[in-house]
């Protein structure tokens, strides 16, 4: 009945601050909707056929909270935030602005994204117990480009959902941060266990409240692919270590990764790992870095592409550097041993002008010296580097490399037969 007049389109009232209230409903819309079977009453009360007054409000969000106090009589198990912003302590937001009036989905057919965005696309806020805030809205389009975007939030969110909102009291947004990274081991418990061996997991115990957790590198809502987070990595470090990054976007692999977007070039990760990082201060990190500089300088396919030898790793095994090394390893024991950080440097790792130019061989002095104390300024020039001799780089010491292998072979050879011929004799006299 109610519908005979509500259902014509265009039915309005004019409210006494000028503002238009459309009282049009939509029979369609109202017959799909949660209530679509409910009589007008059961929300209007105090309307019906025969007594109709006329109500008189001053603007449309008046109206809207009026008749809003009406969905509690059904409602009455709403819980956390809806008691708060029912209340009107923020905003004064009331039931029909999230779920409309007439046309109220029933929530199984709902998103779940869509009904928490229709809150966190706005302006909101968390406050905190040090008077910080955090702002609550979620950029829809930096979910849709996120890794998890074919989840929902209560997957990460699993105490939320419209049924319940629990009220959060955080001190700060740094405890708010560290709590919110917990979800992550939900899915991604082999990288959580990883990171509790990390250098990181250690500092909080060290009395340092900002060391990293998962929000902290990876972000909340716009986390990307992992084969896009490598690009991202130097930037995200330089949070903390802005003076490694300095140094670091100034070397041979961070211009060629930051200025000239190289793919091949390492970054933070590649050296350091992403969760198990260790501390590299450590002796047992130092023993270890020839491993992990031959990652990509003993890859022959690679090193081939800048015209950068392969060898390196190897044949610094083979000099008396890498052989002392090796037989610390076997032995488990952590001594100091000159490895490729201590003459190329760490992250301001520079192209030289040429391997014998005078300011080469200025600066290997000095990194010589550093262990050999009493090391002449000529005395990286007697050492022949952990590269393969050749004619044009030490042709000495490649001619009687080129020797040797001629004259052992030969000289094996020549025993062999020596065997043979001798074997042979004692055959004939018998």
């Amino acid at each position: 009945m109610c519908l005979g007049c509500h259902g014509t389109k265009g039915m309005s009232k004019t409210l006494s601050k000028g503002e238009e209230l459309s009282l049009y409903v939509d029979p369609v819309q109202m017959r799909e909707s949660a209530h679509g079977d409910f009589d007008c009453s059961v929300c209007h009360q105090g309307f019906s056929a025969e007594d109709h007054p006329e109500k008189t409000f001053s603007s449309k969000r008046g109206y809207s909270k009026l008749f809003s106090g009406a969905c509690t009589n059904c409602h009455t198990d709403f819980k956390g935030i809806h008691s708060v912003l029912i209340g009107g302590e923020v905003g004064g937001v009331v039931c029909t602005d999230c779920h409309t009036a007439h046309n109220v989905k029933p929530f199984k057919f709902s998103q779940e994204s869509q009904y928490c965005l229709v809150c966190h696309s706005q302006g909101i806020h968390l406050n905190f117990g040090d008077g910080a805030q955090l702002p609550l809205q979620v950029d829809p389009a930096h979910i849709e480009q996120s890794i998890h975007r074919d989840l929902t939030c209560s997957d990460c969110h699993s105490d939320f959902s419209p049924q319940a909102h629990p009220q959060r009291n955080f001190k700060s947004k740094r405890d708010y941060t560290v709590a919110s990274s917990q979800v992550c081991k939900t899915c991604h418990f082999e990288q959580y266990t990883e990171t509790l061996e990390s250098v990181h997991s250690r500092l909080p115990a060290q009395g340092n409240e900002d060391a990293p957790v998962c929000l902290d590198c990876h972000g909340s809502h716009a986390i990307v692919p992992a084969r896009e987070t490598k690009a991202l990595t130097p930037p995200i470090c330089a949070k903390c270590h802005e003076d490694k990054y300095s140094a670091y976007k100034k070397s041979v692999h961070g211009a060629a990764r930051i200025s000239e977007h190289n793919a091949d070039a390492p970054t933070c990760s590649d050296c350091h790992l992403a969760h198990k990082i260790s501390d590299p201060r450590t002796a047992e990190f130092h023993l270890l870095v020839p491993e992990i500089c031959g990652r990509c300088h003993s890859e022959e396919k690679l090193m081939k592409k800048y015209g950068i030898s392969s060898s390196v790793v190897k044949t610094y095994n083979q000099d008396f550097h890498g052989i002392t090394l090796g037989l610390y390893k076997q032995k488990g024991e952590s001594k100091r041993v000159a490895v490729c950080t201590d003459c190329h440097g760490i992250h301001d790792i520079a192209k030289p002008p040429s391997p014998n130019s005078p300011e080469v061989h200025a600066y290997l002095a000095k990194k010589c010296q550093a262990c050999h104390l009493n090391a002449p300024d000529n005395f990286s020039a007697s050492w022949i580097p952990h590269y393969e001799a050749s004619f044009g780089r030490a042709p000495v010491v490649f001619a009687i490399n080129l020797l040797y292998k001629i004259f052992i072979p030969l000289m094996v050879v020549g025993l062999f037969l020596q065997i043979l011929l001798h074997i042979w004799r004692l055959v004939i006299k018998r």
